[in-house]
């Protein structure tokens, strides 16, 4: 089996203790909270969330290869600890995770996934959501299945800028898979959308929210100087 990586999304309000204090030492707060996060992963981004949604200020990526044993507990653990020295800060809202695998319906590396280490081709946007599937899809033969696994993926190959990650929580979360999707063109994401609503597979759908729609920062864009 390939190696596979753990994928940690997670989004944060800020506290009102936080907004009570001056700029100078909120920028401080985020300083710290970028340092600290930052060195969890092995790959670490940060993205903008509010106004996107109202109940988020913004969100975390980490990204890590578990080819040793014991890398998920030692990973999970790590962030934890950075995150609860700022409690006082900020508050968690939402926490989505899992571990990439090799796809049963696509055959091989596409150019539209995504690669959570090449920090140099971070995309402006990124969409996180969970997702699950029906009792009866699972049900279905394997044949049916792919079958329309199939109209999915041709949907998607007609929008090449936009890129995917998909991992998997069976067992490990309420939901089945979280797809993460890197693009330019916010409205282009909105029409593939829209588009894959009218497969045939849309009728096993059983989950596909909260959408966490994130805009990339820099290190100088999250701390505000």
């Amino acid at each position: 089996m390939a190696e596979r990586q753990l994928n940690l999304y997670s989004t944060f309000a800020y506290t009102s203790e936080f907004f009570a204090l001056d700029e100078e030492a909120r920028r401080n707060i985020r300083r710290s909270i970028y340092e600290s996060v930052r060195g969890i992963g092995e790959a670490t981004s940060f993205y903008s969330v509010y106004p996107a949604r109202q109940d988020s200020d913004f969100m975390t990526w980490s990204a890590w290869n578990i080819g040793e044993d014991g890398k998920p507990k030692q990973s999970l653990v790590a962030f934890a600890r950075a995150i609860e020295k700022h409690r006082k800060y900020i508050s968690p809202v939402e926490t989505l995770w899992g571990f990439t695998s090799v796809s049963q319906y696509a055959r091989g590396k596409s150019e539209q996934d995504i690669d959570p280490f090449d920090g140099e081709k971070r995309g402006t946007y990124f969409i996180v959501y969970p997702f699950s599937k029906t009792k009866e899809w699972y049900l279905m033969s394997g044949d049916a299945r792919q079958g329309q696994m199939n109209e999915h993926i041709k949907l998607g190959k007609q929008y090449p800028s936009i890129k995917q990650l998909l991992i998997y929580s069976f067992g490990l979360q309420d939901q089945e898979f979280v797809v993460a999707y890197e693009t330019e063109e916010l409205p282009l994401w909105s029409d593939l959308v829209r588009a894959l609503r009218a497969t045939e597979a849309r009728r096993h759908t059983s989950l596909d929210t909260p959408i966490i729609t994130g805009i990339h920062q820099t290190y100088e864009e999250f701390i505000g100087s």
